[in-house]
């Protein structure tokens, strides 16, 4: 069995592409790395007893993919000592378990509504990002209330997650405000209470009635945030709007200084083409003048502007428009300073990017500039590609070069800061009390309780 073969590819590393979209393929440099994880994977599997495949899919493996990346893209991005491929007290290590996790974007399906447009919407989505995982059908199940469970407590290193949902009607959704509202009741009944944190879904562009049901929302949800979609546009409608914009944008903000509450969190970026959505209303180019506009609300930008595009996003100064950048332009345009009430939040975005660790050093690079490492936020689009542990380990080893921060003037992502984005600075927006969340660390009676039942009220 050869290393080119598709079935030893690194989870991290498995192909982004399909029929219908044309997301980033891999380039010669993640081939490149795909094909030397693959032979170490024939190479380190069966000294530790592991199936190559199975080898890959564990923390062994993952050390090997980022050492490959590493090797591929010019070194000083992934800090991983060669025997954490082999040992697992070393890759234990270079990982530094244990530190506070807070996912603040985590996602599920009920699969009785897995025939619903908004279904449809969001699989078309995950056969854009992950056609490796899904192949032609998605399986609602492995997105149940039951798998995000097990996958964000039981699979990861995660003490406290935020459930959100996409964008639609409650009649067309995989998701409705009250079912998110019952996941975080049923984690509480077996866990205990700051476990999930939970968005409730706001779409202003329907009118009055809809900012009307915030005041009953904010009694009977209790959300830790407002999610909105300034992207989505069902037919009727025919538009999207701005956090800016006098029409729907505006009102929405005086609804919220209304009602006491303080954190807006955004979708901006990553506007694949699919069914109700105005893409061009994705930008970040409304967070600036939102944030100048409303000092006392803290804006929370979910994907930090970034897009799917085949060509790596760059420095700043090479296209101010394009991407994550065009958030920095926003700020900088509004006058909005670093450490202000402007968040930079990274669910799907490293999962995109740290494939392409040249990219990901300039991202984040420019967030830490413009936001500060007090406000960027971990989040991972959990359950949509399975258990986030390779992504929190894949962060945890990340780091941006020298010779790119003596280039632009870049911060270290040291793990102080690193710390932060992964778990402090959410910890600090949302209330969360870090020594309580590190110590309740999952137990699997409570899992399986809990599963058990989120399976049956949630199906």
């Amino acid at each position: 069995m050869r290393s080119a073969d598709n079935r030893l590819v690194p989870p991290l590393l498995a192909a982004r592409s399909s029929d219908e979209f044309d997301p980033p393929r891999l380039g010669p440099a993640q081939r490149r790395a795909a094909h030397t994880a693959g032979e170490s994977a024939i190479r380190h599997g069966p000294r530790v007893g592991l199936d190559p495949r199975e080898y890959l899919r564990q923390r062994r493996g993952t050390a090997a993919t980022l050492r490959a990346l590493d090797a591929a893209a010019g070194p000083g991005f992934y800090a991983v000592p060669p025997e954490a491929e082999v040992d697992a007290a070393a890759a234990d290590a270079a990982f530094r378990a244990g530190r506070l996790v807070v996912d603040v974007q985590t996602h599920l399906v009920r699969p009785s509504r897995a025939d619903t447009p908004g279904a449809a919407a969001l699989f078309a989505y995950l056969h854009m990002v992950d056609p490796a995982r899904w192949g032609h059908q998605v399986d609602a199940d492995l997105l149940s209330a039951a798998e995000w469970v097990t996958c964000v407590f039981g699979g990861s290193d995660t003490a406290v997650a935020l459930l959100t949902s996409p964008p639609g009607r409650a009649d067309e959704n995989v998701l409705t405000n009250d079912d998110i509202a019952n996941a975080r009741a049923i984690v509480e009944r077996y866990a205990g209470v700051g476990r999930v944190l939970t968005h409730t879904i706001v779409h202003p562009n329907l009118g009055e009635p809809e900012l009307d049901a915030m005041v009953h929302w904010q009694d009977a949800l209790r959300p830790a945030g407002w999610k909105v979609y300034t992207l989505w546009s069902p037919p009727e409608l025919a538009r999207g709007w701005y956090l800016d914009d006098d029409e729907v944008g505006r009102p929405f903000l005086e609804r919220v200084q209304a009602l006491g509450s303080h954190i807006v969190c955004a979708h901006k970026g990553i506007a694949g083409p699919v069914a109700n959505l105005a893409p061009e209303h994705a930008s970040p180019r409304d967070i600036g003048p939102a944030a100048a506009a409303c000092p006392d609300l803290t804006f929370a930008g979910y994907h930090s502007g970034y897009d799917i595009d085949p060509d790596e996003e760059g420095p700043h100064a090479a296209d101010p428009h394009r991407g994550v950048s065009r958030l920095v332009t926003s700020l900088t345009d509004a006058g909005v300073p670093p450490a202000r009430n402007v968040y930079a939040e990274l669910g799907s975005t490293w999962y995109l990017m740290m494939r392409r660790p040249v990219e990901a050093a300039h991202v984040l690079g420019k967030l830490l500039l413009a936001v500060g490492e007090d406000r960027i936020l971990w989040g991972t689009d959990s359950v949509w590609y399975g258990a986030p542990q390779p992504l929190i380990d894949a962060f945890r080893a990340f780091q941006i070069p020298d010779r790119l921060r003596a280039e632009h003037g870049y911060p270290a992502l040291t793990d102080t800061v690193k710390a932060k984005i992964l778990g402090g600075n959410a910890a600090r927006l949302y209330g969360v009390d870090e020594a309580a969340a590190v110590a309740a660390t999952p137990r699997r009676e409570w899992l399986a309780d809990a599963r058990r039942e989120l399976a049956q009220r949630l199906a």
